[in-house]
């Protein structure tokens, strides 16, 4: 659990470097896109059968899976933002 939360952390901080910009909350909010990402890789790694059952995501494709969620992220709160501002 310890070592899920520290590769965690270093994936979503390395998934905001790749894409800068305004982002939520300090470490703990990075930890959980890391770990969020690679449960996203895992899912469709899963699917297109790159990984069996039980096997966790490789670096890359959680890094991958971090950096989908923050662009989607960003898109629905972009939108919000957006919206709010108008009405």
């Amino acid at each position: 659990m310890i070592w899920t939360l520290i590769v965690g952390l270093v994936v979503g901080a390395i998934a905001k470097m790749l894409m800068p910009g305004k982002d939520p909350g300090g470490f703990i909010i990075t930890m959980l896109l890391g770990v969020a990402g690679a449960f996203i890789a895992h899912l469709i790694g899963s699917s297109m059968g790159w990984y069996r059952e039980g096997e966790p995501a490789g670096f890359i494709a959680s890094v991958v899976g971090a950096v989908i969620l923050l662009g989607v992220y960003r898109a629905v709160v972009g939108r919000n933002r957006h919206i709010t501002h108008h009405t």
